[in-house]
């Protein structure tokens, strides 16, 4: 059968969460990827509290829906990130504390081993997310970088994400990174890198979205198909590209939906994502999670545009042969 669809709930974090899951249950979503921002998941609660989990679980069953993952994006971007006053924005009081960014740092670590606590009690064994780069200020090398800083950075991020994973361990949680402009991985490289930088461990695998390939100009099913043991889960998003001889690949500093950015994200199915082949792909790797959308869209309104990828992804995704297609004409031995 084909994969179950989730809704990521980091876009609708605005909305409580019973109100968000009486919405994606009556559209027909099979599950949520809960966010840990909002009331969604919270992962203080989840440890202080030993009915929390529960009463989540019963909003999720309620409304017919079931959780196969977390995630933890926001919290783990500030484990490696430079910190500056952006930061403050994306995490809870008691992680950002005084602001200084060591201090912001080490708390964030701190809350991504609570999370795999968090996410065991709940009953999930996948939690996704970022991990921050100490390097991505230095994309583009000039003035002319020091080779060996960035060398130096993989192994900070081993040194800071190995305890962490330690505790995913124990907990028999998984995480999955997001590859993704801003993250230790962002490419084919640097995802080997990073693997190859904290052991090629089990706990640490990738949560594979094709829309930070797609502007890239990366073939997500190639990473698929290289990084095929470590592909633990599986968002659905798009994104397209707009160059015309006047808009910049890199964006421009301009915010998401504005006119002259020369790629934007965009609804599943409305961008340069090759999704049939990226399921393919999935198929032939042996993936049967969840296909998670995490929709993202500036020009369209954002219920109809649940719906309208939940749609899409019904339609395009698809089970495996469990056969040859002419096993059929083959004649059977005299």
């Amino acid at each position: 059968m084909a994969r179950p669809v989730t809704l990521f709930t980091g876009q609708w974090a605005d909305l409580p969460l019973e109100d968000l899951a009486a919405k994606a249950g009556v559209w027909g979503f099979d599950g949520l990827e809960l966010a840990c921002w909002g009331d969604h998941f919270e992962v203080d609660k989840a440890l202080a509290d030993e009915s929390y989990c529960r009463s989540i679980q019963e909003i999720l069953e309620r409304n017919h829906l079931n959780v196969w993952a977390i995630g933890a994006h926001l919290v783990g971007q500030c484990v490696c990130d430079r910190i500056d006053e952006r930061h403050q924005a994306i995490v809870p009081p008691e992680v950002w504390g005084d602001g200084d960014p060591a201090g912001v740092n080490a708390r964030a670590a701190e809350r991504m081993k609570d999370t795999a606590r968090a996410a065991a009690r709940l009953g999930v064994t996948q939690v996704n997310g970022f991990t921050g780069s100490s390097i991505w200020h230095l994309i583009y090398s000039f003035p002319p970088n020091d080779f060996a800083e960035i060398e130096r950075a993989y192994e900070q991020f081993a040194e800071a994400w190995n305890p962490i994973i330690d505790v995913f361990d124990a907990e028999g949680v998984r995480f999955g990174l997001e590859v993704h402009p801003t993250e230790i991985a962002y490419d084919f490289v640097t995802t080997r890198k990073t693997l190859d930088a904290i052991g090629n461990r089990q706990g640490f695998g990738i949560n594979l979205d094709p829309s930070h390939f797609a502007h890239q100009s990366l073939d997500t099913a190639q990473f698929a198909l290289e990084f095929a043991h470590r592909i633990y889960h599986v968002h659905v998003k798009d994104s397209i590209k707009r160059l015309n001889g006047r808009r910049s690949i890199l964006g421009s500093h301009l915010n998401f939906g504005e006119e002259m950015r020369g790629w934007d994200f965009v609804s599943p199915g409305h961008g340069d994502v090759d999704f049939e082949e990226l399921f393919r792909v999935l198929n032939r790797i042996g993936y049967q999670g969840p296909l998670s959308i995490e929709w993202e869209d500036s020009g369209m309104e954002r219920e109809y545009g649940a719906q309208d990828a939940l749609a899409f992804v019904r339609r395009t995704d698809f089970a495996p042969s469990e056969l040859a297609f002419d096993a059929a004409m083959q004649k059977a031995d005299a």
